[in-house]
This record gives structure tokens, C-alpha cells and sequence, in this order.
């Protein structure tokens, strides 16, 4: 190997393991444009390929040191980290569209009236305050009940995402809602 041959991805990993940032630039450059094809590929809307992407490339940065010296395939590897990201990306979006679609048509089924300006006004109110309730609670707690609750994650979805146990993730959103729950109730 000369000074102009790339540097092969087996070694580009083995330097990526190890922490050098130059290395995971170089494999980046080289495979992003693959990457983001299979991405694409799989969840059809450029904005979200482009977010497992990033995504993904933090996953690998940090899954780096875990893999095996010797590792040969880490074009594979990486190829299959993107693929699993944007296959969750595109199940997660067809749960959310499910259950807006629920929402929807359980809300055709209900008597609607337009709201005066007091009810606004009240709305309005209680989203300040369960934005303000939210904004209390441990990053951790907030993180977990935002991604199974705003995003539509399972739980284990959020353990996953977050590389954390399924138990703990459990329990910081059991905690996180008595929290919310004792902060919105007020003193009794």
C-alpha cells in the first residue's frame, strides 16, 4: 500500500476504536452518500434519511470500542445499523399515523362545538403549566416520557434508543409520570 491508496475500513475501524476522530471522518466521507441511499431507500423522505443518519453515525462512534479487533466488515456493519435505525424510524412513523388516525376518527364520532374564548384561553393555560411540570423533572425522566410520548416509542423502543435497560427505563417513566401527576395535582 502506497501513500495514495485509501486506507482500507478494517483499519479505518480499528483507529475508530481507539477514539481517533480523523478516522471516523474519513470512513464517514467515504460510505455516507451508501449509508444515506439505504436510508432513503427505506423511509422515502430525505429529511428523515438524513436524521438516522446522524443518528446512526453517533451509534457507531460509540459501538466502535465494542466491536471485535479483526472486524473486516465494517461497511457491512455500518450498513446494518442504518438499515435497523430507519426500519424503527418507518415503523414508529406508521404508529404514530395509526393512532392519529384513531384519534381522528374517535374525534368525528364525539359532538364538537367550536371552544369559546374562555376554554382557549384554559387550554392554552394547561399547556404552559405541563410544559413548566415537564421542564422539572430529571433530564433523564423527561427524555424518556418525551421519546414514549411525543415520539411513540415503546418502551422498549426507548431503552433501545436510549442504550439503556428495558427495567430502568421502565422505571424513570413510572417515576417521571407520579412526579408529573403530584406537580399537576397540586398540594391535596
Amino acid at each position: 500500500m502506497n501513500a495514495t491508496d485509501p486506507i482500507p475500513d478494517a483499519v479505518l475501524l480499528s483507529r475508530i476504536r481507539d477514539g481517533d476522530a480523523a478516522a471516523f471522518a474519513e470512513f464517514y466521507d467515504r460510505h455516507a452518500p451508501l449509508l444515506f441511499g439505504v436510508a432513503l431507500k427505506i423511509l422515502q423522505v430525505p429529511s428523515e434519511a438524513e436524521e438516522v443518519l446522524q443518528d446512526a453515525c453517533v451509534s457507531l462512534w460509540e459501538r466502535a470500542p465494542l466491536t471485535q479487533p479483526g472486524t473486516e466488515l465494517a461497511l457491512g456493519w455500518a450498513v446494518t445499523i442504518v438499515r435497523n435505525r430507519a426500519i424503527d424510524r418507518l415503523r414508529s412513523r406508521r404508529r404514530h399515523a395509526e393512532w392519529l388516525d384513531n384519534a381522528i376518527a374517535e374525534g368525528d364520532r364525539e359532538d364538537h362545538r367550536s371552544p369559546d374564548a374562555a376554554e382557549s384561553l384554559s387550554a392554552n393555560e394547561t399547556a404552559v403549566v405541563i410544559r413548566q411540570a415537564l421542564a422539572r423533572l430529571p433530564a433523564d425522566q423527561r427524555l424518556a416520557l418525551e421519546l414514549a410520548f411525543f415520539r411513540g416509542l415503546t418502551q422498549q423502543e426507548v431503552a433501545d434508543h436510549l442504550r439503556q435497560p428495558l427495567g430502568t427505563i421502565k422505571a424513570r417513566i413510572r417515576r417521571g409520570m407520579m412526579t408529573l401527576r403530584d406537580q399537576l395535582e397540586g398540594p391535596q
